[in-house]
C-alpha cells in the first residue's frame, strides 16, 4: 500500500501556494522515497507534494528513463504550442486536451544540492508544467475554457452529491496521470 493517499479536488490543500524548501534533511528524503512509491503505486509519471499533503516545492517524476526529483523548481522561459490530452491523478478519472507551451526551461535542484538546468518539451515539457502548476496550487481545471471547465464542475458536483456521506479518506498519496 502507498504511504501516501493522493488528494482530490475540493481538498484545500491544493489551492495553497507551497513553501520553498531550505534544508534537505532525512526527512525530506523520506518524503520523497514515500512519494515515488505513491506516485509508481497510483501509477502516474509525476507527483507534486501538495497532493501528499505537504506544502513544499517539489516534486519526482520518472518518465521511463531515469527517476528524478526537482526541489524549488523555477520556469524560465516557454516556447511553442502543444495540444495533448491531460489527466490528473488529483482529478481521477477526468482528461482534457489541454494547450500549453511545448518547450520548457526549467531550473532546480536535486537532493544534494546540484542545480539542475533542463530543456524539455512534449511530454516531459507538460509533465513538469502540470506539476509545477501544483506548487503554485492550479489544477489543470484552471487550464480548460469556459465550456469544458462548467462541464467538468458539474461532473465534480454530481460525483460530490452520489456520495453526501462518505467522508474525505485520510491522505493516502499519488500523482500526475497523463493520457
Amino acid at each position: 500500500m502507498a504511504p501516501y493517499q493522493i488528494r482530490v479536488f475540493g481538498d484545500p490543500v491544493l489551492k495553497q501556494v507551497a513553501k520553498e524548501i531550505t534544508n534537505v534533511d532525512d526527512a525530506l528524503v523520506r518524503l520523497v522515497d514515500d512519494m515515488f512509491e505513491t506516485m509508481y503505486d497510483a501509477p502516474g509519471i509525476g507527483l507534486a507534494a501538495p497532493q501528499v499533503g505537504v506544502q513544499k516545492r517539489l516534486f519526482v517524476y520518472d518518465l521511463g528513463d531515469e527517476p528524478g526529483v526537482l526541489v524549488n523548481p523555477v520556469i524560465k522561459e516557454t516556447d511553442g504550442e502543444w495540444l495533448y490530452e491531460e489527466g490528473c491523478l488529483s482529478v481521477p478519472g477526468l482528461s482534457w486536451e489541454i494547450l500549453r507551451p511545448n518547450r520548457v526551461h526549467l531550473v532546480g535542484y536535486d537532493l544534494d544540492g546540484n542545480e539542475i538546468d533542463l530543456e524539455v518539451d512534449e511530454l516531459a515539457g507538460r509533465l513538469f508544467q502540470h506539476e509545477f502548476d501544483h506548487l503554485d496550487g492550479k489544477l489543470l481545471l484552471e487550464h480548460l475554457d469556459e465550456d469544458q471547465r462548467r462541464d467538468a464542475m458539474k461532473i465534480l458536483r454530481d460525483r460530490a452529491m452520489a456520495m453526501p456521506d462518505v467522508e474525505p479518506a485520510p491522505p493516502k498519496r499519488r500523482g500526475l496521470s497523463l493520457r
